[in-house]
């Protein structure tokens, strides 16, 4: 198993959450990533934006921590969303979703979650196939 460490993310992480959690796990031929909320990329704090931005930057960092891995989007077999419960987040993460995944798109699921420890409305978690090294 090979845990990977993505930036500003990792540290974001570990200041927040008391312990070391990695972002990025490969094993078995597997790239597992952990649920990424809309970190600022410059910054790696959560801030609240408009839902389409939330998403966007949530794939953005998906896709970097997919190539962290040796990984990309193309590979990525399975998608969790978690969203707050406003109707109006469907649509506009289905907009956002079928940019990044346009003739590849993987398995999802959806779910509404009533809150977070924290300033956002949506987090993604994924499985993805490894790279030749994973």
């Amino acid at each position: 198993m090979k845990r990977i460490r993505v930036e500003p993310i990792s540290s974001y992480l570990e200041r927040r959450r008391k312990g070391p959690i990695y972002p990025v796990v490969v094993a078995g031929g597997l790239v597992y990533l952990s649920g990424l909320p809309p970190f600022d990329p410059d910054t790696g704090e959560v801030r609240l934006l408009p839902f389409a931005r939330q998403a966007e930057i949530v794939l953005d960092q998906m896709q970097r921590c997919l190539e962290a891995a040796g990984s990309s989007l193309a590979e990525v077999i399975k998608c969790n969303v978690y969203c707050t419960p406003d109707p109006a987040h469907f649509a506009a993460f289905n907009e956002v979703y079928a940019r990044y995944f346009q003739d590849h798109s993987p398995a999802r699921i959806f779910v509404h979650v009533p809150s977070w420890p924290g300033p956002f409305d949506v987090e993604v978690d994924c499985i993805a196939l490894a790279g030749r090294d994973g």
